[in-house]
């Protein structure tokens, strides 16, 4: 890895675990997109998805669901939040699309994930 790279991969998980953990219903993801992310990095987004393409062998995109499914199943274990409360604070402006976005990558929704890791 390039120091360029090296750099560039710093900086994107900085901004990425700085989101991290929610721990208040009043705090939201801000930075969700691979734009998002260039934006505030001061790269063209095809730049920084061939970087961590290379370091990582996973788009900018997929590291990014990665982070949220994460956030998204501990807030379900953890926390009393409801799915409507746990999908706003994760960025999302719909329940129903945290819950097609959860089932996606999940195959199971946010609901029943929480019924079956309680059990």
């Amino acid at each position: 890895m390039s120091l360029a790279e090296n750099r560039i991969n710093k900086g994107f998980f900085q901004l990425l675990e700085s989101q991290f953990p929610i721990s208040d219903l009043s705090e939201s993801v801000e930075i969700k997109t691979p734009s998002d992310f260039a934006n505030r990095l001061n790269l063209h987004v095809n730049h920084l998805n061939r970087v961590l393409k290379s370091v990582h062998q996973k788009s900018t995109t997929k590291i990014i669901q990665e982070k949220l499914i994460s956030e998204a199943k501990r807030l379900l274990i953890e926390s009393q939040w409801n799915v409507s409360e746990i999908a706003f604070c994760l960025g999302f402006s719909e329940v129903t699309h945290f819950n097609n976005f959860f089932k996606k990558l999940e195959n199971t929704n946010p609901s029943r994930y929480r019924n079956s890791a309680g059990e």
